[in-house]
């Protein structure tokens, strides 16, 4: 079954969206350009011939382990989360006994603590992501979970670590070459929240057993075009993403400050996390931007729909469906009267008519909305979805005159925390937190 955008609900009447559609040359010249001299890897993915070879390296390393402990944040975590929620559910259902991965995501010590003192050192691997190599809440929880599997494993503790990182420098390269951990780049310009169909996203699901072959070869149906050297604006103009782009654009201009993510395939749920970070990292900046709203069928029906439904009219919505998920168990035929309507039914056929029920109700309370309907919840597909937004986040940033590829508030933040505890070199920052930290504050007890 075919992979479809659904654009009957986009609500078209009411936007502009011409003006950008008239770009597309435009849009097409600067792709050429961007993409032959190597600033898009996300699209062109110069490196992954090379990658699978390391990949199948590594396949056989990887077998002498039960868990994964994954340091990262924000990119270098939430595209891994999602493939594992997405394809390896058997983890959180009862009586798992298979490989594990485990996702230390955050400056949690209660977190940390726990996966030092339950996890078995001698089969477990740990793999740290951090381009840089010198993301403190990542290699910070490296420096003390080092000193953990040197105490419990001694000269063997390097055997058990795998770095993902820049190729040539930064600490966590020195790493790699002062102890002979293994470990695997990122490539140049390709930022973390843009990287899951590299060693960053593909390494856990290797472990996982996921198929990373299919993965990629679904992105690639997406960016294959758009890294294409013979692109134009007529073919730029027929690409899924660049009419993606254009709509987003065009809803900004009119005020729809919100775009919801709405999954309704269950096992999905957390591709709406990856979302959030793509389009808000990307495009919130300059005073500027929608905010990215995930939600999950159906659960959220009960709770947070009542504001998309009946809210402020100020959100569009992606919504995604799958029409061939399991059908499940079936409805006992016993059941009481009120129930009859689903007597003898699958369980599955529930959620697409949920699905169905919610699509339309937003629509017809005025929410723009474009169904991502795939045709099957496989790795393929999946690799198509990340390509599909990764490619149409960065044509909106480039149609709204921004720059879609850096997130310097996030920088300035990072730069804080680290004056907090007290880095070198950052005088102006440590001036200002004392300000900041000296002023009257408004204090009242709750």
């Amino acid at each position: 079954m075919a992979d479809i955008l659904d654009w009957t609900n986009a609500d078209l009447n009411r936007l502009d969206m011409a003006a950008y559609e008239a770009r597309a040359d435009e849009m097409a010249a600067r792709l050429k350009q961007e993409t032959g001299a190597g600033r898009l890897p996300f699209l062109t993915m110069p490196y992954e011939a090379e990658l699978k070879a390391q990949l199948a390296d590594l396949e056989g390393f990887l077998k002498g382990f039960d868990h994964m402990l994954l340091l990262g944040i924000g990119g270098s975590a939430l595209g891994a989360r999602a493939l594992q929620k997405a394809f390896h559910p058997g983890q959180d259902q009862p009586g798992h006994t298979g490989r594990s991965l485990w996702i230390a995501d955050n400056v949690d010590a209660y977190a940390l603590a726990a996966y030092m003192e339950k996890l078995p050192p001698e089969k477990t691997v740990v793999v740290t992501v951090s381009k840089s190599g010198g993301t403190i809440e990542t290699v910070g929880q490296y420096f003390i979970v080092k000193e953990w599997m040197r105490g419990t494993l001694g000269d063997d503790w390097a055997k058990h670590m795998l770095l993902v990182t820049d190729e040539k420098q930064g600490f966590l390269r020195g790493e790699a070459d002062g102890f002979g951990i293994r470990a695997l780049p990122v490539p140049d310009n390709l930022g973390g929240r843009y990287s899951v169909l590299s060693a960053v996203g593909l390494i856990p699901a290797l472990f996982l057993g996921m198929d990373t072959d299919a993965l990629m070869a679904g992105a690639r149906e997406v960016t294959a075009a758009l890294a294409d050297p013979g692109l134009d604006g007529g073919k730029l103009a027929a690409q899924s993403a660049f009419r993606l782009a254009a709509w987003g654009a065009a809803l900004m201009d009119k005020g729809f400050a919100e775009m919801i993510f709405f999954t309704y395939i269950p096992l999905w749920a957390s591709f709406g996390d990856w979302f959030a970070q793509l389009w808000a990292e990307s495009l919130g900046k300059e005073g500027r931007g929608s905010q990215p709203v995930p939600a999950v069928g159906v659960t959220d029906q009960h709770s947070v729909n009542q504001m998309f439904m009946d809210g402020v009219r100020n959100k569009a919505c992606l919504f995604l469906t799958c029409p061939n998920l399991p059908a499940g168990p079936k409805f006992p035929s016993d059941l009481p009267d009120q129930f009859a309507y689903v007597r003898g039914k699958d369980f599955g056929e529930l959620i697409q008519a949920e699905g169905l029920g919610t699509r339309m109700a937003l629509s017809e309370n005025g929410v723009p909305l474009v169904e991502i309907r795939l045709g099957a919840d496989s790795p393929r597909q999946a690799g198509k979805l990340i390509g599909l937004l990764g490619a149409a986040t960065i044509l909106t940033g480039w149609l709204m005159g921004i720059n879609p590829l850096d997130q310097p508030a996030v920088e300035l933040g990072k730069r804080l925390a680290k004056a907090r505890m007290n880095a070198d070199g950052l005088e102006k920052e440590k001036a200002d937190l004392n300000g900041f930290l000296t002023a009257d504050r408004d204090l009242r007890e709750f």
